[in-house]
């Protein structure tokens, strides 16, 4: 059953772990720090690599192990890291592949903490960083060095939903022998794969829609063999990125219903940004889902649907904007997303404040964006609920 290619039974049965011993349905938790040898020489082999078994949680959990399998399965990649947030996915993946002296490429809208991890930190270090429209593959082949390891996105962007061509920057990256990097939190697999076109690592913030139910911070890092094996044995190993047995646990509950929490997100989603673009009050929508974004071609080949995140700016100043989200009722003012509850929240001043204001308008971030994550209810209550506080803009 773990060898489906459904991805709605790959969410449930790939990477299972029998429990022999007690013949459990439900995964067992090996909620423990470190693992017993049978003898001296055994936990020799097994550090040396020369015999398979458990070291310690660090290195290696049951519990976490059957969740980067099933998550790896449902990527179409060989294999996965657990990690014990979403940007220790982000760091593992480009820490482990960028060097002193490297060029790393990215696209000019990120989640504000990757921002500030490649503008901030990966420079301190002597790496090399480019923000680039990746909408426009002539900018991206004329910011290629004979020094660039890495290239870098999301898609759809956080928080403004710009959508890219994968197919496209998978073939510039494996022309040039660079290893491309994706974040994929906002579609998740079930929307969207891109190893398919040609996509060499994808990374998840497991926080988000893989858990869905918003009582675990992760993360996740899909790729090769051999890189996934690297990623372990490198940084996540040194640094300690990892993450717990009960959050892997809490995450593959969440898996189990993810493909049909998708739909409804989507679902949602697309009625309340149709809402959105048809009122006096909202100057723009950005949501793949509607007609009138650029990205929408994508939708029924690089993308299933939408996703459920929206971006849209009102007709009034910050201010307006602080106002306009204190009124709401149903959604909740946070900076997370994926999860049951709408959450509502607003970029420049909350995720994407690592970014200077001349940054956030490059990257097509205004002061006036508002970021909303439909959740799983009614969506004529959402829709009331926005409804009632755009009435009160002036």
């Amino acid at each position: 059953m773990s060898d489906s290619k459904h991805i709605e039974t790959q969410a449930i049965h790939s990477g299972r772990i029998n429990d022999e011993q007690f013949g459990s349905l439900a995964t067992p938790l090996y909620q423990t720090s470190t693992f017993i040898f049978d003898n001296a020489q055994q936990g020799a082999d097994r550090f040396a690599g020369e015999a398979e078994g458990y070291i310690y949680s660090r290195l290696g959990n049951p519990t976490t192990r059957q969740l980067e399998m099933r998550v790896a399965a449902m990527e179409g990649m060989d294999d996965a890291a657990a990690t014990a947030t979403g940007m220790g996915a982000v760091s593992g993946a480009l820490l482990a592949n960028l060097s002193c002296g490297d060029h790393l490429i990215s696209s000019k809208a990120v989640y504000g903490c990757s921002f500030a991890l490649m503008n901030h930190q990966l420079t301190r270090w002597g790496i090399e960083v480019s923000f680039v429209d990746m909408a426009n593959p002539a900018e991206i082949e004329a910011a290629i060095k004979p020094n660039t390891k890495v290239i870098f996105l999301e898609t759809p962007v956080n928080p403004n939903l710009a959508v890219y061509d994968l197919s496209v920057i998978g073939q510039i990256a494996q022309k040039h022998n660079i290893i491309s990097v994706v974040d994929n939190t906002f579609l998740t697999p079930v929307l969207q794969q891109p190893k398919k076109y040609g996509i060499d690592i994808v990374v998840h913030s497991a926080t988000k829609y893989l858990n869905g139910h918003g009582d675990v911070v992760a993360g996740i890092i899909c790729g090769s063999n051999e890189m996934i094996m690297n990623i372990k044995m490198t940084v996540l190993k040194d640094i300690g990125a990892t993450m717990s047995p009960h959050d892997a646990w809490l995450i593959m509950r969440g898996l189990k219903t993810l493909p049909i929490r998708m739909e409804r997100h989507c679902s949602n989603a697309e009625k309340i940004a149709e809402f959105l673009e048809s009122h006096e009050n909202v100057s723009h929508v950005y949501y793949p889902g509607l007609k009138s974004h650029p990205g929408h071609k994508f939708i029924g080949t690089q993308m299933k649907a939408a996703g459920g995140v929206i971006a849209f700016e009102i007709n009034s100043d910050l201010a307006g904007g602080g106002d306009f989200i204190n009124r709401m009722q149903l959604f909740s003012i946070a900076v997370s997303l994926g999860d049951a509850e709408s959450l509502i929240q607003h970029p420049a001043s909350m995720t994407h404040s690592p970014y200077t204001q001349e940054e956030r308008l490059a990257a097509g971030i205004s002061d006036s964006l508002i970021r909303i994550s439909v959740g799983l209810e009614n969506v004529d209550d959402l829709i009331a609920d926005l409804s009632q506080s755009l009435a009160l803009i002036k």
